[in-house]
């Protein structure tokens, strides 16, 4: 019975990420399109548009390319989003839960640990779909290649002219991108126990961490633990957004490999060549942090009690 309880709630887990990663994604994509294009314009490469900021970016491909424009690699988004958060909550509260035999409670380093597994898992089953994202996002008014026409055609096309191995462009830095998540799932954790034990402290009731908790709770915990971790691994994902360009007509690409990608940006751009983007990511990677993690505990809470009802 205990047994089955487990696989319950593993599932719970799973579905409420799959559940809260969909609805970020549908709120958060034109930042995340500007972002992408900040990220690889190196201000050297004429193929790209020039956007003074992220308003004007948003005003600029609006105008230019139309909601059409705005939503660019939508589908793999909503695709690589809603299976990464359901696999990473999934690996995720089996790492917790492996970890936590014979302890009471899970130390920082085991929430990290549980983490950074969950994250590695994650990147091997789903960095297709986000260099395919990536690629349909760059695409402009100003390229010269053929465009995709969308997710199958791009895959077909990536596999044709690039060989399966083009699929994992970018997965050095996209490992190294595992320390964003578990650095974002141990700041929540420890911010949720602080809150949790302040809150309970303040309770004449006996009431759960969910009862205690509400949904500006959840946003504000969501938000702070983003935060730490876009600021502490953002270069990884400009390195793996330069990475994972289309290759010119002639297939040869503009950047070879991560350290290529580190060379180039220091010497041609400096520090800030590696923060390029940054406004639109906090813009689109704050709230939806908030977003994500108020749905994920309500439709985790919601499964739980239907659970227990049946």
């Amino acid at each position: 019975m205990s047994a089955l309880k487990s696989v319950d709630w593993q599932w719970e887990n799973a579905t409420a990420g799959a559940v809260a990663g969909c609805a970020t994604v549908s709120f958060s994509h034109p930042l995340d399109v500007v972002r992408t294009r900040f990220q690889v314009n190196d201000g050297r490469v004429s193929n790209f548009p020039t956007y003074k900021n992220t308003p004007h970016a948003l005003f600029t491909i609006a105008r230019s390319e139309g909601l059409r424009g705005l939503y660019a690699g939508f589908y793999p988004a909503v695709l690589g989003s809603t299976v990464s958060w359901g696999l990473y909550f999934f690996f995720y509260s089996k790492a917790k839960q492996r970890y936590s035999k014979n302890r009471e409670e899970l130390s920082p380093g085991l929430h990290l640990a549980s983490a950074a597994e969950a994250g590695a898992l994650v990147c091997f089953c789903t960095n297709p779909v986000w260099l395919i994202k990536t690629r349909l996002q760059l695409q402009t008014p100003l390229h010269q290649t053929r465009p995709y026409s969308g997710l199958y055609d791009a895959l077909r096309t990536i596999l044709k002219e690039e060989g399966w191995t083009a699929l994992y462009k970018g997965i050095v830095p996209g490992l190294f991108l595992v320390t964003h998540g578990a650095i974002q799932f141990t700041a929540y954790e420890e911010l949720r126990k602080v809150v949790v034990d302040f809150k309970s402290k303040k309770s004449e009731q006996n009431l759960s961490g969910a009862e205690l908790l509400s949904s500006v709770d959840y946003a504000t915990l969501g938000a702070s633990s983003k935060l730490a971790a876009i600021l502490l691994t953002y270069p990884f994902q400009v390195i793996r957004a330069r990475l994972q360009q289309r290759p010119s007509k002639d297939g040869i690409p503009r950047y070879m490999d991560s350290w290529h990608v580190v060379k180039e940006t220091a010497r041609f751009e400096g520090l800030r060549g590696f923060y390029k983007g940054i406004t639109a990511n906090l813009l689109k990677n704050a709230p939806a942090a908030s977003i994500t993690f108020i749905v994920y505990e309500n439709v985790l809470n919601m499964l739980k009690m239907a659970r227990r009802n049946d």
